[in-house]
C-alpha cells in the first residue's frame, strides 16, 4: 500500500475517535420526541410483559425476564392460535407487542395487528410492493420486523419506502421514498426508534448500491441526516472528513459499483452513549480486481467501511468510531449480524461492551463507547484468516484466500452464507452465555476474469459456473454431509463454547433466551423447539410443517405468558444449492405466526404432501460449446433464484421440471419478453439475447438429464 495511504489510514484510525468536525450541514431539529404511547423511555425501561423494539430492548439482547414458562413446565406448552398469511415467500420478522397488540410484518412488506390473546386480525396493511422489485432483492422479499414509537407503526419496505401507520386502525399516516434508486437498492430490515428519529438503512451491495444509514423524523418522515458507509467519486467532493480519509484505503474507481458497505440489518441504540451503532455490509464487487479495487502488491485495501461496525452520534448523524471486522473483504462477510450491547465485568472492571458475531466466524468484544477492542475469537471453523493481531483484533489474512490473487476455486470456511447471519441470536444475563445460531458451510470463491458490469443481475465478479454443484454423486455426497448448521452456547468472556446442538441443515432460526432457564429457537426441519439454557438439553418441541428462519419473542398478557414465532422457510438459503431439499425433500413454504402459551391445546390442519416429481426432460440436443456458455450465463443471471446447477429449493421454479424448455419460444415470452413480470421475473432482454437464451435453456437441459439418469 502506498505511504501516503497508511498515512491517511493512520489519521482516520487515530484521528477520528472522539468525533468529526465539518460532517456537512448540521441536521435539522425535527419534532420532539412522544410524550405518550411507545415513548424512550417505554422502551429504555423494557418492560418484561410487552416486546417493544426488534431486540426487546434497546440494549437487543432477547433476554426476557419472564419466567412463567420454564423449564419445568415447558413440556406443557400448546398452540393458543394461528394465522395463515397470504403468501408463500419466506419469513423473517420479530413481531411486537404493546398494550395487548400484536405488530409483526410478512413477506412483501406487508403489516397486521393481532389481539395478543385470541389472535383476531384487528387490521393489515399492504404497501403493495411492486413484484418486478424481486429481481432487485438479493434474498427474497422478506421483511424482519416494524418498529413501534408514539402512536405509530413504522415498516421499510422492500422497494425502498419508509412508511408509518396509524396504530389504532392502520391508515397511513406519512410515507417516504428513501433510497437513491430503485433498480440496485431494497429494504428487509426493520427501523430503529429513539430521540424522536427513526434510523433505516438498505440493501443492495450485490449490485450498484452504496451503503448509508439515515435518520428520519418520527411525526413527519422528514429526512434528518444521511451518513454513508462508503466515499463516492472523489471528482465530486466528499460528504464529511470520515469519507475523505476513507477514500484512501480504496483503489480504482471504486465508486462506479457503488462500492457496497450497505446496512441492511443491524441497529442498535446506545442510550447511555447516545450513539447509533450499525453493522455494514460486503464491499462491492466481491472480486476485489473486477474493477481494479486492489492494490498492486496484493497486500489489499480496507476499502473502508465495509463489513464494519461503524457509531455515530444519534442526533447529528456524526461519525464518532468504527472497527473494521474484515478488511478486504471479497468472502461476503457482512457485519450487519444483530449488534448486542451488555454490561459486564471483564478482568474485575465494569465495562459496558458490544458483542457481536459476523459472518466472518469471530465473536468480538469491544467498547461500546469508544469500539476499543477487547477480544477476539474464533468461534466455528475459519480458514480464511490465521488469526488476529491481539492488541488490534486485525485479522491477518490468508494469502490462499485471495482467489483473485491465486486463481482456480478457493472453498472458504465460513462460506459466503456466514458462519452466522441475520439471524438474531440473545445474550442471557442469568447464564452468561450467547446463544448463536451456527451456519456451517464453506462456499466456492473463484474470480470471473471477465466480468463485465450488467444492466440486471449481481455484479459480484464471481465466477458461478466454475463453481457450480458437479453432478458427480460422490461430491454432493460431501457437500451435504458438510453443509450443517448447530445451535451454539458462547461464553464471551472466556471464548469457550459452553454446548451446542447440532442440525442437519443450515439456516436454523433465531434465538430466544428468557428468564426461566429457556432457549428457544425454530429449525430448518420444521421444529420450534425449547433448550435448558445452562445445559443444553431439549425440552420440547413443536411440528411447524415448514422451516423456520424468524426468531421467537415473548410477552404477557393478563397474567399469562406467551411465545410467538413467525414460521416460513426462505432467504438466502433457498435459493442457493438445493442442498436441504436433496437431503429432506423440497421443504414446504407455508407463512404463518404461531402463538403459545401453557396448557393450550390447539392444532394445525394436516400440512400438505411433500412435492415429489420425476424429472422427464426432453432429450439434449445442443452441443458442449452451448452448455458451457449457457452455464455462465445461467450462473450470472438466474441461478440467484433458480438455484445453483439448476437445483432450487421452496421459493422459485425448478428449471429441470419446466415444460417451457421444451420450447425456445416458451422461454422467450418469460426471459425476454417479460410475459411473468407481474410476478417478479422481468425481461432479461438488457442483457439476454435470443442466442444466449437457447444456450441457457440446452444448458438446463443437459442438467435435468444427468441428474434423472443419476435417479433425483
Amino acid at each position: 500500500m502506498q505511504v501516503w495511504k497508511l498515512a491517511a489510514t493512520a489519521a482516520l484510525a487515530l484521528g477520528l475517535a472522539g468525533g468529526l468536525a465539518g460532517c456537512g450541514e448540521s441536521a435539522p431539529e425535527g419534532s420532539a420526541p412522544p410524550t405518550e404511547g411507545v415513548t424512550d423511555d417505554l422502551i429504555a425501561a423494557a418492560a418484561p410483559e410487552e416486546w417493544l423494539s426488534y431486540g426487546r430492548d434497546y440494549g437487543e439482547q432477547r433476554f426476557s425476564p419472564l419466567d412463567q414458562i420454564n423449564a419445568e413446565n415447558v413440556g406443557e406448552l400448546g398452540l393458543a392460535w394461528s394465522y395463515d398469511f397470504d403468501t408463500a415467500r419466506g419469513q423473517e420478522a420479530t413481531p411486537l407487542m404493546h398494550d395487548g397488540v400484536l405488530y409483526t410484518s410478512s413477506a412483501w412488506s406487508k403489516v397486521y395487528a393481532f389481539d395478543a390473546v385470541t389472535g383476531e386480525l384487528k387490521w393489515s396493511f399492504d404497501p403493495e410492493v411492486p413484484r418486478e422489485t424481486l429481481v432487485t432483492a438479493c434474498c427474497d422479499a422478506v421483511n424482519r420486523g416494524v418498529a413501534l414509537y408514539g402512536d405509530k407503526v413504522y415498516v421499510a419496505t422492500l422497494d425502498g419506502r419508509l412508511i408509518a401507520l396509524n396504530q389504532a386502525d392502520g391508515s397511513m399516516a406519512w410515507e417516504t421514498d428513501y433510497v437513491p434508486d430503485h433498480n440496485s437498492y431494497t429494504s428487509t430490515g426493520a427501523p430503529r426508534v429513539a430521540g424522536g428519529k427513526v434510523f433505516i438503512g438498505s440493501g443492495g451491495a450485490e449490485y450498484r448500491a452504496r451503503g448509508f444509514i439515515a435518520a428520519f423524523d418520527w411525526e413527519t418522515g422528514e429526512e434528518l441526516w444521511r451518513w454513508h458507509t462508503v466515499p463516492g467519486n472523489p471528482d465530486d467532493g466528499f460528504e464529511n472528513d470520515a469519507m475523505e480519509l476513507a477514500a484512501a484505503t480504496w483503489a480504482g474507481s471504486w465508486w462506479e459499483l457503488g462500492g457496497g458497505g450497505t446496512v441492511w440489518d443491524s441497529i442498535t441504540y446506545d442510550p447511555q452513549t447516545n450513539l447509533v451503532l450499525f453493522g455494514t455490509g460486503n464491499a462491492e464487487p466481491w472480486n476485489p480486481a473486477a474493477n481494479g479495487r486492489e492494490s498492486a502488491d496484493a497486500e489489499g485495501d480496507d476499502n473502508l467501511y465495509t463489513s464494519s461496525i461503524v457509531a455515530v452520534n444519534a442526533d447529528t448523524g456524526e461519525y464518532v468510531w468504527h472497527f473494521q471486522q474484515t478488511p478486504e473483504d471479497r468472502w461476503d462477510y457482512d457485519s450487519n449480524a444483530q449488534i448486542t450491547l451488555a454490561d459486564v465485568e471483564i478482568d474485575g472492571t465494569p465495562r459496558h461492551v458490544v458483542m457481536h458475531a459476523p459472518k466472518n466466524g469471530y465473536f468480538y468484544l469491544l467498547d461500546a463507547a469508544t469500539g476499543e477492542f477487547i477480544s477476539g475469537n474464533p468461534w466455528v471453523d475459519i480458514n480464511w484468516s490465521l488469526g488476529l493481531d491481539p492488541a488490534t483484533g486485525r485479522p491477518q489474512i490468508n494469502p490462499d484466500a485471495r482467489y483473485e490473487v491465486t486463481g482456480g476455486v478457493w472453498v472458504g470456511l465460513p462460506g459466503a452464507g456466514g458462519a452466522h447471519s441475520w439471524h438474531p441470536q440473545a445474550w442471557s444475563p442469568a447464564t452468561g452465555l450467547m446463544y448463536l445460531p451456527a451456519n456451517l458451510a464453506g462456499f466456492p470463491f473463484a474470480a470471473d476474469n471477465d466480468f463485465e458490469e450488467t444492466e440486471l443481475g449481481f455484479q459480484t465478479g464471481i465466477d458461478g459456473a466454475a463453481t457450480a454443484m458437479p453432478p458427480v454423486p460422490e461430491v454432493r455426497e460431501a457437500i451435504m454431509a458438510g453443509t450443517t448448521g448447530a445451535l451454539v452456547a458462547w461464553n464471551p468472556l472466556t471464548g469457550e463454547e459452553a454446548w451446542r446442538v447440532d442440525y442437519a441443515g443450515p439456516w436454523n432460526g433465531g434465538a430466544l433466551a428468557t428468564a426461566g432457564n429457556l432457549v428457544f429457537q425454530g429449525t430448518a426441519t420444521e421444529e420450534l423447539r425449547a433448550y435448558n439454557a445452562t445445559s443444553g438439553e431439549q425440552l420440547w418441541s413443536f411440528a411447524t410443517q415448514s422451516g423456520v428462519i424468524a426468531a421467537p419473542m415473548t410477552y404477557s398478557v393478563g397474567g399469562e405468558q406467551y411465545v410467538a414465532i413467525m414460521v416460513g422457510w426462505g432467504g438466502v438459503w433457498d435459493v442457493a444449492p438445493g442442498i436441504l431439499s436433496a437431503k429432506s425433500g423440497t421443504p414446504r413454504n407455508i407463512s404463518r405466526l404461531l402463538v403459545f402459551k401453557l396448557g393450550a391445546d390447539g392444532s394445525l390442519p394436516a400440512p400438505p404432501p411433500l412435492a415429489e416429481r420425476a424429472l422427464d426432460p426432453p432429450p439434449f440436443t445442443g452441443t458442449e460449446a452451448q452448455v458451457t456458455a449457457g452455464a455462465r450465463t445461467y450462473a450470472r443471471f438466474c441461478g440467484t433464484c433458480h438455484g445453483d446447477a439448476v437445483v432450487a429449493g421452496a421459493l422459485n421454479p425448478d428449471l429441470r421440471h419446466s415444460m417451457t424448455i421444451n420450447n425456445f419460444n416458451a422461454m422467450k415470452s418469460i426471459v425476454i419478453d417479460g410475459a411473468f413480470a407481474h410476478n417478479g421475473m422481468v425481461s432479461f432482454a438488457s442483457d439476454i439475447d435470443e442466442e444466449e437464451l437457447e444456450n441457457i435453456r440446452q444448458y438446463i437441459i443437459q442438467r435435468a438429464n444427468q441428474d434423472r439418469d443419476l435417479g433425483e
